[in-house]
């Protein structure tokens, strides 16, 4: 079976390893699309803290049941969306319904090998029936999950005023639905294509370049009572530090990036808020399947957000070269299989 395989920090390669079998209780399923996102990116920079190389790369994706128990949920030949967050489901977290921060999480891709090869075993819970969605879409599930599950952790609603910090394709994720929630969205980024591709995307007529007047202007927008919600989708920590001033009296900051690095805040400041402070990590089959729903419903312009193709072939030569580029870069996937 072929894999992408990262064997080193700005190495990876094709390589031919053993088919995979099912494993007792799993169901085996045949890779059809994987979405290529910033983990992947990292991974081939080395600048992932918590991987140990080699690694089969890959968890945004589409597959195909190939085989299963004879008593299983799953049919042969349905599409299905994978949850790539394998959790233990006996730790403290699994008990309290939270498997998306398990204790023992292993993420495909990350902490065990990942998707972007032929086949794959995986336990059934952690596959999504999607037979309403082309493989395509499919494949995009995952990473606008992350957004969603930041929104509905939030409980932003109806008139509520956001701010999303960042424009990447997790930014673009919760600003979709932040509105699908019926939320006022504003946009920042530092990089100015990146903020107008994403705006134009999403349909977000608020959007500020970031620089050393954003504060200012954010002030002005807000009408100086700042915003109800704030979404940090940058991963960088001046940026997260800098978001806890944007945050209205009574409102929320939702960290949906993550840094390596220590985060520090002004304490007077937060408690004159009352703010709250929330971290969202990975998703649930919950926020998995709102996606689905609203992909199905045409909430979710999916053709806007894919905008690079490649094929498992190729994937070795492409990534490099958007890892080095990504102008007007959203989406890549790759196609692994037809069907």
């Amino acid at each position: 079976m072929k894999a992408v395989v990262c064997s080193s920090p700005h190495a990876i390669a094709i390589e031919e390893i053993p088919l995979a079998s099912r494993s007792s209780g799993e169901v085996l399923v045949q890779i059809n699309r994987a979405g290529i996102c910033g983990t992947d990116y990292h991974i081939y920079e080395g600048l992932h803290p918590f991987l140990k190389y080699p690694r089969v790369i890959g968890h945004e994706l589409s597959a195909t049941v190939w085989e299963t128990d004879t008593k299983s949920a799953f049919d042969v030949g349905q599409t299905v969306v994978v949850n790539p967050y394998i959790a233990c489901g006996l730790c403290h977290a699994c008990k309290s319904n939270k498997p998306n921060c398990c204790m023992k999480i292993a993420v495909l891709g990350v902490h065990r090998d990942g998707g972007m090869c032929e086949f794959i075993s995986l336990p059934p819970g952690n596959l999504i029936p999607a037979d309403c969605l082309n493989l395509d879409e499919a494949a995009s599930v995952e990473f606008l999950a992350i957004g969603a599950h930041a929104v509905r952790r939030s409980g932003i609603g109806q008139g509520h005023n956001a701010l999303v910090v960042g424009a990447g394709p997790i930014g673009i994720g919760v600003a979709i639905f932040a509105q699908i929630a019926g939320a006022k969205v504003t946009f920042v980024d530092r990089d100015n294509v990146r903020l107008e591709l994403a705006s134009s995307v999403v349909g977000v007529s608020n959007r500020l370049s970031a620089d050393e007047s954003t504060s200012q202007k954010l002030d002005e927008l807000s009408s100086g009572d700042g915003f109800d919600f704030v979404f940090d989708a940058t991963g960088n920590r001046s940026s997260m530090e800098q978001s806890f001033s944007y945050v209205a009296h009574g409102g929320c900051y939702v960290l949906v990036g993550l840094v390596k690095d220590d985060i520090k805040f002004s304490d007077p400041e937060f408690h004159k808020r009352e703010m709250t402070l929330m971290a969202s990590r990975n998703a649930t089959n919950i926020d998995f399947e709102q996606v689905i729903a609203s992909i199905k419903s045409g909430d979710v312009p999916i053709s806007k957000l894919l905008t690079h193709r490649t094929s498992l072939a190729h994937v070795s030569t492409d990534l490099p070269r958007w890892s080095s580029n990504k102008a007007v870069l959203i989406k890549a996937i790759v196609e692994i299989s037809a069907t």
